[in-house]
């Protein structure tokens, strides 16, 4: 069923504001280019009202992840707000929160459109070992609706920066993954679309689709090297990435 987009916008922006994030209304609705139009006009009127968006993420862009949710193309979303390693939520501030763990790159040049990978490498001003927290806003199977609703963007948790030395390659850079002390996974940075600078070439084709691009000084969140894991009051996750350092996020204990 076709919807009306002007509608639509308005809609989910009223839902919003009542705290209702997956209007009923919509469910079984939307198409995907539906649910990024109204993504990125929730997004604007976001800005517009005081915030700022500081870049971007990739999601299921690993077969891990992609097997976890039954979806097997790449999607994106907007980054409105970091914080450092180390940083602990509070006990109930957040929604069925999980993390996933990613190769946060910062670029210090804009990409717009059909780019080679030379130029993404180019692109990249610095690196930092990241997890990116999410939001288990509604129910994940309404994939359209998660796209809609900023792709379960919450927050990115990012370590020490650090610049892509030539002899690097992102594809090999793998990392370890603890929580609560125990190893929970392992990974590599070529389960993220064979490299994690392949994600930034698809943002960069795909986001021409919607008037926008990657714009110096933009994060983007690359996508994670292991599957998403739960994070519940009490737990502490960290990770480990070869030559690129650690990241630290924990969720405060309830009272």
């Amino acid at each position: 069923m076709t919807i009306d987009l002007a509608t639509a916008i308005d809609d989910f922006w009223a839902a919003r504001k009542r705290g209702e994030i997956f209007p009923a209304a919509y469910f079984d609705r939307l198409t995907i280019d539906d649910a990024y139009r109204i993504q990125l006009a929730q997004i604007d009127r976001r800005v517009a009202a005081g915030e700022r968006q500081i870049g971007w993420k990739l999601g299921l862009t690993s077969r891990a992840i992609q097997e976890q949710f039954g979806w097997y193309e790449p999607q994106f979303a907007c980054i409105m707000e970091t914080q450092p390693s180390g940083h602990l939520f509070g006990a109930t501030e957040l929604i069925q929160p999980g993390f996933e763990t990613e190769l946060c790159m910062r670029l210090g040049r804009g990409l717009e459109g059909q780019v080679d990978l030379q130029q993404v490498r180019a692109a990249i001003d610095v690196i930092h070992p990241s997890f990116e927290i999410i939001e288990k806003r509604g129910p994940v199977k309404q994939v359209a609706l998660v796209l809609a609703d900023n792709g379960q963007q919450r927050s990115v948790v990012i370590g020490a920066p650090l610049p892509l030395a030539s002899d690097i390659d992102p594809a090999r850079v793998t990392v370890r993954v603890q929580l609560n002390g125990q190893e929970v996974a392992t990974g590599f940075g070529s389960a993220v679309l064979g490299n994690p600078l392949n994600s930034i070439q698809w943002l960069a084709a795909k986001l021409i689709e919607y008037g926008r691009s990657l714009r110096p000084g933009d994060i983007v969140m690359t996508g994670s090297f292991v599957r998403q894991f739960a994070l519940h009051p009490g737990d502490a996750a960290v990770a480990e990435f070869s030559g690129f350092g650690r990241v630290e996020v924990g969720i405060a204990k309830l009272e």
